[in-house]
């Protein structure tokens, strides 16, 4: 008997009417620079794109439905798997959407932890971005150089909640833990550091005659193109938008801080470049600024909502009461009320939003996130034609894609 075509809905719904002279090939998902398991069928006319099709879902883990077979502190270390390279962001972003849902705000010293953790993660994300970006163009040295920045900042991650790439290190109404002593002293040294280290990529990139070649004018997103396709973060400010939520839409401390939102009205891979390394510059601007916001707090971590936030350690040992409400929300979990409520934040790669309606159950209704990435990759098939498919390599690389966040 023959074997059903299990693929043949998939290409019915893609259509190339090619000439002699085109072929078409997979780019992925195995190849070395799909940056996860992206697969491109892409027409080429020699070395020209001339159609690019992006075909996802080759590491989709069903993550939002698990959201919904989970209580909602459960779900918190899943969302680590989103974007792996910005844990804390995903981590934050979920914690803020269920704290608006249930109503409650975290401390203030637990709003100027997560402010610096989540400054921090963008300062790993965008060194990683750096190092495998350059590495895809031909860059060597700069993958080593930056590869070896990031590890002193996965170092105080390291020491703040014990993990280097999924943290877990935000929680439902706070933080965990506060910093560890001479965590504040080596934040220090890191900032030093980086920002004499920037000088030398820059040194080494940003004049460099082939780095230029490969970037400038390559994959230009216009700022109709970029507001067409949902594109957020550095890829929409390289566009010549300026549009920060940190700035629109401020949360935590950043509505009491100072530093600027780098823009760029080139709109093609050098310009989203020299986005990402100013925000970097930013980054650290800010990490200074929290310092002594986060000494002048007191000691609280966690929101004080016996409904919604277990004890601390200390009432559960002293008060019979505190120990029972503490079994209840790790057993049962948090009844939140009845409603539906969207958040976003910035990410490092863009726009990660969380949208939740809840029907009173212990257990999200509807879980859905709005992941940067996914709206990036949609835009190949519009960005990539009258390209060379060396540019396809460097255009991918400079959209900073995980898929982690895409096939959710």
């Amino acid at each position: 008997m023959q074997q059903p075509n299990r693929l043949k809905p998939f290409f019915e719904n893609i259509s190339f009417d090619r000439e002699d002279n085109t072929m078409v090939v997979n780019f992925g998902p195995q190849h070395p620079s799909a940056h996860g398991q992206l697969r491109l069928i892409l027409e080429l006319q020699g070395e020209e794109v001339i159609k690019a099709v992006p075909d996802v879902g080759y590491l989709h883990r069903g993550i939002e439905k698990m959201g919904e077979n989970m209580i909602y502190n459960e779900f918190l270390p899943t969302t680590d798997r989103m974007d792996y390279i910005a844990a804390t962001a995903n981590n934050y972003g979920f914690a803020l959407t269920v704290e608006r849902l249930i109503g409650i705000e975290a401390p203030r010293r637990a709003q100027a932890i997560r402010t610096m953790l989540l400054e921090l993660n963008r300062i790993i994300s965008h060194l990683f971005w750096l190092a495998t970006h350059a590495l895809d163009v031909g860059a060597m040295s700069i993958f080593l150089y930056a590869f070896r920045e990031r590890e002193y900042a996965m170092d105080l991650m390291e020491d703040y909640c014990g993990a280097r790439l999924t943290h877990s290190a935000v929680r439902i109404g706070g933080v965990p833990l506060d910093l560890p002593e001479n965590w504040l002293n080596d934040l220090h040294k890191f900032i030093t550091t980086l920002t004499e280290q920037l000088e030398t990529y820059e040194g080494l990139l940003s004049k460099n005659r082939i780095w230029r070649m490969r970037l400038e004018n390559v994959g230009v997103i216009s700022k109709d193109m970029a507001k067409s396709w949902g594109v957020t973060g550095p890829a929409l400010r390289a566009s010549g938008v300026n549009w920060d939520l940190r700035k629109e839409m401020p949360y935590e401390l950043y509505s009491e801080l100072d530093f600027d939102v780098p823009v760029s009205d080139r709109g093609d891979s050098y310009g989203r470049y020299l986005c990402y390394m100013q925000e970097m510059r930013q980054s650290m601007r800010i990490l200074k600024q929290l310092v002594p916001i986060y000494e002048q707090t007191d000691t609280q971590l966690m929101a004080n909502s016996p409904r919604y936030v277990s004890p601390t350690k200390e009432q559960m040992m002293t008060q019979n009461y505190s120990l029972m409400q503490h079994f209840v929300l790790v057993t049962q979990g948090m009844r939140p009320p009845v409603g539906e409520v969207y958040v976003a934040t910035e990410s490092p790669k863009g726009e990660l939003g969380f949208y939740i309606n809840s029907d009173g159950s212990p257990y999200p209704y509807k879980l859905k996130v709005r992941a940067p990435s996914f709206w990036h990759t949609g835009l190949l098939q519009d960005l990539l034609p009258g390209h060379q498919l060396a540019d396809v390599v460097t255009i991918i690389g400079n959209l900073n894609i995980v898929f982690g966040e895409i096939d959710r």
